[in-house]
């Protein structure tokens, strides 16, 4: 029998998460400060709770899709959270994208309460998300990872298990980095084929034939030949997943020299009112820095 599932934090990636989860027969019970999106969620089946504590109190497993550590923090430990209506035996899985630090904090005070966690931070955007192809990054005991496996198979198709509790969130970090950096590269590459009298979009599609090839010049390089940016992964959020990728990079010795360049211009363009847009709307800042306006 499928276990009833308390999904909390139901914006741009976990309101198809959520739907998805619905359509493969899971009993849903539902909480986010947005109405929206709960109120969508309940027309196509799912349950709300009127806090983190009664979705608890209402499920077996408990799954948090939030932005950022504080909110997660509240979430799960703060009043009228997780930790006070989840009963013994349940499992606690944050899917949201925070710091290592945090992430264990919160499995400590969990386990303390005989619920076991995993950190499974998610990589594929909204895309992802809504074609249930994202990849889960998954730290925390193997056995409990074992037992939950058929839940995220409903979300994501590249499903690892990274190790130890905070494991998966070392490994998104490290994946936010590869993702920043190509971003940057890509918009270089288009901005100087533009300036330079020359197509982007046929540059672009002669090197998708090539070594170049990435999903980042596929997805996000037709973005920036369409001038799209409405967002799929918030500026603001790569923002906030690169300063987590550098706190890390401090606490071990990491040198992280194109994270931080990455990390600044985010923040500028953070500055410039852009935190909204699409994280591929850093070629916004290279084209101004170039001229283009």
């Amino acid at each position: 029998m499928k276990p009833t599932i308390g999904f909390i934090g139901t914006g741009i990636m976990g309101k198809p998460m959520a739907h998805n989860l619905l359509r493969a027969g899971y009993a849903l019970v539902v909480r986010d400060v947005v109405r929206a999106p709960v109120e969508e969620l309940v027309k196509a089946g799912a349950a709300e709770a009127s806090s983190a504590r009664e979705a608890a109190e209402r499920s077996e497993v408990v799954i948090t899709m939030l932005p950022d550590s504080p909110d997660v923090q509240a979430a799960a430990l703060g009043p009228d959270g997780v930790i006070e209506g989840v009963r013994p035996g349940s499992i606690y899985i944050d899917m949201s994208t925070i710091s290592p630090i945090t992430t264990r904090e919160v499995a400590a005070a969990m386990t303390a309460r005989g619920v076991p966690m995993l950190d499974a931070p998610v990589s594929g955007g909204q895309k992802g998300a809504e074609e249930a192809t994202l990849s889960i990054m998954v730290g925390g005991p193997k056995d409990v990872f074992d037992r939950v496996r058929p839940i995220f198979e409903v979300m994501g198709k590249n499903i690892v298990h990274m190790g130890e509790v905070g494991a998966g969130q070392v490994t998104k970090a490290c994946n936010q980095i590869i993702v920043g950096v190509t971003l940057l590269a890509v918009s270089e590459a288009l901005v100087l084929a533009r300036k330079s009298g020359v197509d982007p979009a046929r540059v672009r599609e002669a090197l998708m034939g090539g070594f170049a090839h990435s999903r980042i010049l596929e997805l996000h390089g037709q973005r920036m030949v369409e001038r799209n940016f409405a967002p799929g992964f918030r500026i603001r959020l790569h923002h906030k997943d690169l300063g987590i990728a550098l706190a890390a990079g401090k606490a071990t010795g990491t040198p992280l020299f194109a994270t931080a360049l990455v990390h600044e211009i985010l923040g500028a363009l953070r500055a410039m009112g852009d935190e909204d847009l699409d994280h591929s709307a850093i070629a916004r800042f290279v084209e101004r820095a170039g001229g283009l306006g």
